[in-house]
């Protein structure tokens, strides 16, 4: 175990590597690069942009730009905003706990309703339920996500004025139920599509489980059915399942980043998009990396914990 961990340690650290200097290229080789603001000025000549670009240390070969960059972000420096000056880890740890909020609600919301959806169609298969849970799947899966959050805006905050339209909370009140009515319509939409993966995904298990020589053998020996589903065939189905979660990871990042835009809610996604308009590399390359790593230490988690759920399993 402890030699499979210190592989897939360093695997990441290369793909980290790899993830770096790919964004970092692509960020500085756009049209327009780090100066695109300020070309917009009015009245900025090329003498002032050579000044800003040789203080912003951009005016050095790229390869020296990379290497500073990623030394100063071992060493915990992330850099500053182009826009406003603040240190990144600081702007991004503004708006981690609107994004871990939505995002943990939607994967709560999304694991239950989808494996409970997954295994009723299983248990219940071509049954009115498992057709009608099918076509949903696909429905879900078809439509983006924005179409279903702005429809939502329009029936439940514009039509029947039950929920807010956007935003985490309404100034002035900050309250704990203020949070959960906000939380509602985004984190729904969000979990949505999450859903509908989990249970097809969950079906799928599920049916392959029933199917086994030891179910059959623990209903022979009689086994009420609730027993033998809880025991032999959900727990065995559950286990593909947490690889899944952690590869749902960069799904529900992305899609949380469409969710935040359309609802206006101040988290990473949001200040994502707000940060590309502006031009913010530093910002940027801090969330790309901090996604990255986000997405990594979720597929891990999911590699160590199947391991330790099935003992079958043994990585050396």
């Amino acid at each position: 175990m402890l030699r499979y961990l210190i592989g897939r340690l360093w695997q990441s650290l290369v793909l980290l590597v790899l993830v770096s200097m790919i964004g970092f290229a692509v960020l500085n080789l756009a049209p327009g690069g780090p100066l695109s603001q300020y070309t917009l000025t009015p009245g900025m000549t090329q003498e002032a942009l050579d000044r800003i670009a040789e203080r912003m240390g951009l005016n050095r070969p790229l390869p020296i730009q990379y290497l500073d960059w990623i030394w100063n972000l071992v060493q915990g420096d992330w850099g500053k905003s182009y826009r406003d000056g603040q240190p990144v880890l600081d702007i991004i740890g503004g708006h981690l706990f609107a994004t871990l909020l939505l995002m943990g609600t939607s994967t709560v919301i999304s694991i239950l309703v989808g494996t409970w959806i997954g295994i009723r169609g299983a248990t219940k298969r071509y049954s009115i339920f498992d057709y009608t849970a099918t076509v949903g799947a696909m429905i879900a899966l078809s439509i983006p996500t924005f179409w279903f959050g702005l429809v939502s805006i329009y029936v439940f905050s514009l039509k029947l004025k039950w929920l807010p339209a956007g935003n985490m909370y309404t100034i002035g009140d900050g309250s704990l139920g203020d949070y959960a009515i906000h939380l509602i319509m985004p984190s729904l939409v969000l979990a949505l599509v999450n859903i509908a993966v989990w249970s097809r995904y969950m079906r799928t298990a599920t049916l392959d489980v029933i199917n086994q020589d030891f179910v059959r053998t623990a209903r022979a020996k009689g086994l009420k059915p609730r027993r033998v589903l809880m025991k032999h065939v959900v727990g065995n189905a559950l286990l593909p399942m947490i690889t899944l979660a952690g590869l749902q990871l960069p799904t529900i990042l992305g899609g949380a980043l469409v969710t935040e835009t359309v609802f206006t809610w101040p988290g990473m996604g949001r200040l994502f998009l707000d940060s590309l308009g502006y031009s913010d590399y530093p910002v940027i390359m801090g969330l790309l990396m901090f996604s990255a790593i986000l997405v990594l230490i979720g597929s891990l988690m999911a590699d160590l914990l199947v391991a330790f759920v099935d003992p079958r399993i043994r990585l050396g």
